[in-house]
């Protein structure tokens, strides 16, 4: 292990780390991230704060998005409350785009994905179109939505914590980019949280899918166990949960988790993943969290989609690539949620989360991957 620096992070949903490492890496800089060119900041809205942005092209070669949203009263922590997935469409990656709508929202009740809906991922498999995303119930709280929405920071917090540990993926549904979605996780979510003690027993989220060569449904999700989320709110891992169709069942890999950077230091880890194939291998888009830092993205590849390569620098911090005045915003001065924007050729453009806007709150934003 190289020698190291230390930086305090604390946030709400990042947890309290206290002293997070900072090693002192060699910047290996990845083939995409030479690529990177900035296009701009797309789908901010007065209202909304708008999060992870998932595209996908169509028949016609227009760009459809499928993207997270919650109102403004709920504040930037809002989004494990009260997010839902809005359906955007454009005829250029930049746009300008045309909202369509909500897709799909909190069912109410007490079903496990009852508030908020949150981190879509949309793929086209076969002839159908799957949208896999993070759910959360807040039927056992004993306060309302409308209730979150009025709290302080600190009168969150608690409601806040606990909605975070009902978090699971679900998967809807449909035969046009347009509609209707039939959610398939009605009953439970399509990756449940693993038995008591193992690496998931406290929460699965943020799917990331890829349809493996052989034709199988290979969904990754992020998970952490309870004793690192009473720590210090959990060391994020990835695993595998694979199908022989869509819909599934899914069953879990028997190497999970096969991305752990816990190795490294308790407190190193990894979230957002995105998976795609090129050139006969696997490859995996992540946020970094301790690797090299807390702004960068990481990639890694693989040849079997399991045992991965040591991770590079998939983009760096956000001022890099945008000018923009930091508004002193929770969270600011990096791309999360990273989205690729599939072509014939492999990626085209980067889509990501990025705190800040014309409104100080929070948007997508695009980067054009260059031609190699």
């Amino acid at each position: 292990m190289s020698d190291s620096q230390t930086v305090n992070k604390e946030g709400m949903d990042g947890g309290k780390f206290g002293d997070v490492p900072l090693f002192n890496r060699e910047k290996k800089m990845s083939a995409l991230a030479e690529r990177l060119r900035p296009v701009g900041r797309i789908l901010e809205d007065p209202d909304y704060n708008v999060w992870g942005c998932s595209p996908i092209y169509d028949e016609q070669g227009r760009v459809h998005v499928f993207y997270s949203k919650w109102k403004n009263e709920y504040g930037h922590y809002g989004w494990v409350a009260a997010c839902e997935i809005g359906h955007a469409v454009a005829d250029s990656p930049e746009g300008p785009y045309t909202d369509l709508g909500t897709v799909l929202k909190g069912r109410g009740g007490n079903h496990w994905d009852s508030w908020s809906i949150h981190n879509p991922t949309i793929h086209k498999v076969g002839d159908k179109y799957a949208l896999f995303y993070m759910g959360s119930d807040g039927s056992d709280l004993g306060v309302t939505l409308e209730d979150i929405g009025k709290m302080s920071t600190e009168e969150y917090r608690p409601y806040f914590h606990k909605l975070v540990g009902s978090k699971a993926v679900g998967l809807a549904i449909a035969d046009d980019l347009n509609g209707p979605w039939t959610r398939v996780s009605d009953e439970g979510p399509v990756v449940p949280k693993g038995p008591i003690p193992s690496w998931d027993d406290f929460v699965t989220s943020n799917p990331a899918f890829l349809q493996h060569p052989n034709g199988q449904c290979w969904l990754y999700y992020k998970g952490w166990d309870a004793e690192s989320a009473a720590a210090f709110n959990g060391n994020r891992k990835y695993g595998i949960s694979i199908a022989d169709k869509i819909e599934g069942p899914y069953t879990k890999h028997e190497n999970n988790p096969i991305i752990d950077f816990s190795t490294i230091h308790p407190k190193v880890q990894c979230e957002d993943a995105y998976v795609w194939m090129q050139d006969g291998k696997f490859n995996i888009i992540l946020r970094d969290m301790g690797f090299y830092n807390h702004e960068y993205g990481i990639t890694m590849q693989s040849d079997d989609g399991v045992n991965w390569s040591e991770p590079e620098i998939a983009f760096l911090d956000a001022p890099t690539y945008f000018d923009e005045e930091m508004p002193g915003l929770d969270r600011e001065g990096r791309f999360e949620r990273p989205q690729l924007l599939l072509g014939p050729d492999g990626p085209t453009h980067l889509f990501c989360a990025y705190r800040g806007g014309k409104y100080r709150t929070s948007s997508g934003v695009v980067l054009a991957i260059d031609p190699q």
